[in-house]
Parts: structure tokens; sequence; C-alpha cells
């Protein structure tokens, strides 16, 4: 990870080593904060951050789930995130908003506590790797839905992904694969699974899973490239009997998996994954003007104009 020179922190920018809380901020002890990861890519008329709208409308979301109201507009963190990456130079980047209870009285209720807002953003490749990842079942459920709110990003539910990120990667492989409560497949530690059979592609059903925005566009992408998209309940035997698995997300964007606790997939990176990713990247770089909507370019107005 390369810093970058500028953090939006609370309404302005500040020197990235200025971008500081009080080691008794709230969210720091009780994991309650909300963020959201987004992609900013490079296209022929200039940089833009892909589905940027939906994001921060998450975000907003994700926030109020904590009885958080946040004290920017959906408006204003959209023009934040543009600033942000403007400010400092970024041609492509990660972008990572986050919302969080600062200090005001260390107790579980986060009475008195001021909500804070950053956005940072800084330069970040493939998130696992180039090689289609090697991923295993692994002990660590994704979280219950009836204990936390799943359909939100909140810092606290990330302690489950870690432990099953990291019981992965203590045991030699590249990522984690969970189960829900019920014994069946949920997702990765940061990413939506799929499966891919003949024409047939298929993804967990929501309930137990984060509702990906990257999941929901390779879905509609899927879809336009006249593939049949399934939510459904998934077992390990239909992922291992399947022609093909990939993961999604903002950070693995389209990821092929090569196995599955050693078994190998019987396409590691078949046609049907490496379609989507192509098609997929497509998008994000500007090329399918079908798609144009998905991207907010952050060149002023003016030049924006003028590529039309």
């Amino acid at each position: 990870m390369r810093a970058t020179k500028y953090i939006w922190f609370n309404g302005k920018l500040v020197p990235w080593k200025s971008a500081k809380i009080h080691v008794l901020s709230h969210s720091l002890h009780y994991g309650t904060g909300a963020f959201e990861g987004i992609r900013m890519y490079q296209t022929d008329k200039g940089p833009a951050i892909f589905h940027l709208k939906r994001h921060m409308e998450r975000l907003i979301f994700s926030a109020k789930s904590l009885g958080m109201k946040l004290p920017y507009t959906l408006d204003e963190l959209m023009q934040a995130a543009v600033e942000t990456v403007r400010k400092n130079k970024l041609k492509s980047c990660y972008i990572r908003p986050i919302a969080f209870f600062g200090f005001g009285e260390v107790r579980v209720l986060p009475t008195n506590c001021p909500v804070e807002v950053a956005i940072a953003a800084w330069p970040w490749g493939a998130y696992l790797g180039d090689e289609p990842a090697r991923i295993t079942v692994v002990k660590t459920l994704r979280i219950h839905p009836q204990t936390l709110r799943v359909s939100a990003k909140v810092s606290g539910h990330y302690v489950n992904s870690m432990l099953a990120g990291r019981e992965a990667t203590d045991r030699g492989f590249t990522e984690a694969l969970q189960l829900d409560y019920e014994g069946n497949i949920a997702e990765g530690p940061g990413e939506n699974f799929f499966i891919v059979k003949g024409k047939i592609i298929s993804t967990p059903k929501l309930g137990s899973i984060l509702p990906g925005i990257t999941r929901e566009s390779v879905m509609t992408l899927a879809r336009d490239l006249g593939y049949k998209v399934v939510e459904r309940t998934l077992t390990v035997k239909d992922a291992l009997s399947a022609d093909e698995c990939f993961f999604t997300g903002t950070a693995a964007e389209v990821t092929a998996i090569a196995s599955i606790d050693n078994k190998k997939m019987k396409k590691a990176n078949g046609p049907v994954t490496k379609q989507i990713r192509e098609d997929f990247l497509k998008i994000t770089r500007g090329e399918n003007p079908k798609y144009k909507k998905w991207l907010t370019f952050v060149n002023p107005v003016r030049d924006r104009g003028r590529s039309k």
C-alpha cells in the first residue's frame, strides 16, 4: 500500500499523516463503523469511479443500521470522493470511505460520540493476485443473519472475515470459502461467490451474504451476455461439480477459482469466467457505452461535455 498526499477528513482535505483519531474512539473499541470499498479506473476519457453513487448509498444505509446519522448528504459524499482523487492526482485507485463514532464516552452505546467521516484513496492492484485462486472451505461460519444485519457493510462484521481468511492462509490457500449457519455456501471473507454449469451461472441467494455491488453488476452483465443467472442455495457439492467457479468484489473484481480444498475445477479459468472478467473490465475502462451510467468521471464537467 502506497500512501498518497491527502485524505478527506470531516469535511476538508488534510495531509495523510494528519488524519488521526483519538485512541478512545468508540468505533475502535466496539467495531461501530461503516465503510465502503470503491475502485476508480483509467479510461480514454480520464479517470472514472465505478458505481460511486451505489457505494455511497450503501454507506448511508450501513451507517443507518448502526443508528448513525451522517453529517453529509449523498451528493456531498460523492463530491468528496471526487475531490479526494483529484487532489491526489490519481488515475486509477482504490477509494475507502469510512464513517465512525469518535470519542465521547467509553460505553457500549455511543452516547455523546460524534460521527466522523473520512475518505482515503491509494493505488491498489489485484487483491487476490493475477492467478486463479486456490480456496478452502473453512470452519468459521458466516455471521448469522439474525444476530447482525448482514446486508450492511459494518466494520465489526469483518472480524468474522479476518478469522476466516486467516484460517485459509494459515493452511496455505489463497482465500476462504465460508458456509452459512445451515451449512450452505455463503461467500468469501470479502467476495461473493459464483458457479458456472453450462450456460447457467448460479450464486447464493440473499439472506446470509453481503449484497455486493460488483455481484449485482456481474449478474446484470451475464444476463446481457445471454447467460441464465440464478440466485439459489448452493452446497459445496454443487461447487465441486460445477464447470467453473469465480469470486466477485470491488477489491477482487472477477477472480477465477482454480480449486476447492485442492480439488481442481473442471476448468480452472474457464471461458465463461474469462468472458465475464474481460467484459467487466471493459465496462470499468469505459469501453462499453451501454454501461456508461455506472461510471462517474472525475474530470471537470466541461471536459466530459467535449468527450461525448
